[in-house]
């Protein structure tokens, strides 16, 4: 159950060059969304390797699907995209690892971005920030962390090493505030990442779930600590 309400419905959305996705769990590949993507929007569905089976068994027309291994790369119109590796796991049901995870390097023409996906820390980061950063804007996950599963999704601490070593401009935090998957409050990683990132070489935002980020008015970027 969302613990926030959808910011704002699929219908109401722009067109969008990709839909790009990190894994198969059931919190980031949700069949609802992607039937719903697949009817509102012309654009491809970008994944990891093994997760077109998914997609083809709910309808989504070949013509639509690009599959990546780690390091390989798919250009639409301007834009590059890298999967890249992350440190998680798959599966959904009874099913485990037959699927790949991954994070996302997208460059466009005049900015560049990361998406780490679902992840523990890794020293991926700093191989992919040496051969592909620095990066403008860089999405991390932060929530849902537990000593018992430290290996497949980072603290917030954790999250603000790998922005400053993949050579972030801008931190924007994700897998946060939406679902409980830990016993952490919801607030604690928003909390914890802004103590982290003092002294950093990033910006650390903080937008409201749903808030826009206009990375062209770094005067006006969010930084309230809205969840206090």
């Amino acid at each position: 159950q969302r613990m926030h309400e959808v910011p704002v419905p699929l219908e109401a959305l722009p067109a969008v060059d990709a839909v790009v996705i990190s894994h198969d769990h059931y919190d980031h590949l949700d069949i609802d969304t992607v039937i719903a993507l697949a009817r509102t929007q012309r654009a491809p569905f970008v994944v990891p390797l093994g997760i077109g089976a998914h997609l083809r068994q709910w309808g989504i027309p070949e013509s639509r699907i690009v599959e990546l291994d780690w390091n390989e790369t798919h250009r639409i119109a301007d834009l590059t995209l890298v999967c890249t590796p992350a440190r998680h796991f798959s599966g959904r049901l009874f099913t485990r690892d037959t699927t790949l995870w991954a994070s996302w390097v997208i460059t466009g023409p005049t900015n560049k971005a990361f998406f780490g996906g679902d992840t523990g820390y890794t020293k991926s980061f700093a191989e992919i920030g040496a051969e592909f950063g620095p990066f403008d804007l860089t999405l991390l996950p932060i929530g849902a962390y537990h000593p018992a599963f430290s290996d497949i999704h980072m603290n917030p601490e954790e999250a603000a090493r790998a922005a400053a070593e993949l050579g972030t401009r801008i931190l924007l935090p994700s897998h946060v505030g939406k679902f409980t998957l830990a016993k952490h409050a919801w607030d604690e990683p928003f909390t914890w990442l802004a103590e982290a990132s003092t002294g950093q070489p990033f910006q650390l935002v903080t937008p409201q779930i749903g808030e826009p980020v206009n990375l062209s008015d770094a005067s006006h970027l969010p930084t309230e600590r809205w969840w206090q």
